[in-house]
């Protein structure tokens, strides 16, 4: 008994372990690719149970599921031969397991390092085919931030085309004009706040006068032209740039000069104000002056109708002879008086002077 429930055991350990080397379970987020010593057979696209023969098949599991690829930054020359420091990181996912399997060996390394040279291939012919102006003006189209970005957990590092106008310099008025991401919303800058729209050159259309170039459209659809990604079965649904700066060598370059401009425009303010400030000085001096000089011509048009004033009441008041030879005889004892200070006690006269005639007069 003991020896029959031995064999039973072990019969049921080598059918689970066939059942189990034989049993392919797809999920829904996967393709299972079937291969008969070494060629592919078959390929289950959905989600089940199936089954494969063991040590004679094998299976290879590639995910359905779209994947994000961070390339590194690099920096690639303007059409007007200026350096600008580019990151992106591309959307991708698997639609051929076949060709996939093919021509990758179904590695998602492979596959990405293939992604990375293509992605760069189409950024550089497209960042060279383009002048820096246009760069900044489609900077707002191509890094605007969106939903998918914060799903993925993507950190958008980037300047606003105001902060990159002013470091390069570039007049961009169509910069000025707005902005529009690619989920399709968009701010013009205006109070009309009308709604972009996207032309088939790939350009996005803000009013009558501003076209701002979608660059992460233009990268797209270079890419797909020159390389075509659905040879390895794969599709890149989307190249988003992060980053769009000056690099790092010219950074400090940029900063000085705007540090200069700065100083320059400080200047200009300083000297503008001292120029207000002096004209506001003289005015006040001419304004100070014509009044000291009106107030000084009143005190002496006063001081002279007193005088006057003065004259009239003293000539009403000794009219009489009376009071005129009264008046005299006070000034001649005033003089005397006077001429008797700091301890003077003897007054010589001559005998011919108003004042003698006072003192006869007393004796």
């Amino acid at each position: 008994m003991k020896k029959h429930i031995g064999k039973i055991l072990a019969a049921l350990i080598v059918i689970y372990l066939l059942v189990n080397m034989a049993a392919v379970i797809t999920y829904p987020n996967q393709y299972k690719v079937i291969k008969t010593m070494g060629k592919i057979s078959r390929v289950t696209t959905e989600p089940g149970f199936s089954l494969r023969i063991p040590l004679i098949q094998s299976e290879t599991t590639i995910s359905k599921a779209r994947q994000l690829y961070d390339i590194a930054p690099t920096e690639i020359y303007t059409s007007d031969k200026k350096k600008m420091e580019v990151d992106a990181y591309i959307i991708w996912h698997v639609t051929d397991p076949i060709k996939f399997t093919q021509t990758l060996n179904s590695s998602t390394a492979g596959a990405e390092s293939k992604i990375s040279a293509m992605v760069y291939g189409a950024l550089k012919a497209t960042v060279s085919s383009t002048s820096q102006e246009e760069l900044i003006a489609s900077r707002d189209a191509a890094l605007d931030k969106t939903e998918e970005d914060d799903a993925l957990d993507v950190e958008v590092q980037d300047i606003t085309s105001e902060d990159l106008k002013e470091e390069t310099g570039t007049n961009t008025e169509s910069s000025e004009a707005g902005s529009t991401g690619e989920a399709g919303t968009a701010g013009t800058g205006t109070d009309s706040q009308e709604q972009p729209k996207e032309t088939e050159d790939g350009m996005t259309v803000i009013d009558e006068n501003t076209r701002v170039i979608s660059l992460s459209n233009k990268i797209l659809e270079q890419l797909n032209k020159d390389y075509n990604p659905e040879q390895y079965g794969i599709e890149i649904q989307m190249v988003k740039i992060k980053k769009l700066d000056l690099p790092d060598e010219n950074k400090d370059a940029v900063y000085n000069r705007m540090i200069t401009e700065r100083k320059n425009i400080a200047a200009a303010y300083k000297a503008q104000g001292e120029s207000e400030a002096q004209k506001i000085r003289n005015t006040t001096d001419r304004e100070t002056a014509v009044m000291l000089s009106e107030a000084e011509a009143t005190a002496s048009r006063l001081e002279a109708e007193g005088e006057a004033e003065y004259m009239r009441i003293l000539s009403d008041a000794y009219n009489d002879p009376d009071k005129a030879e009264y008046y005299l005889f006070v000034r001649q004892l005033d003089a005397a008086k006077k001429s008797l200070e700091n301890g003077n006690t003897t007054l010589f006269l001559d005998s011919d002077s108003p004042l003698a005639s006072v003192f006869e007069q007393s004796e």
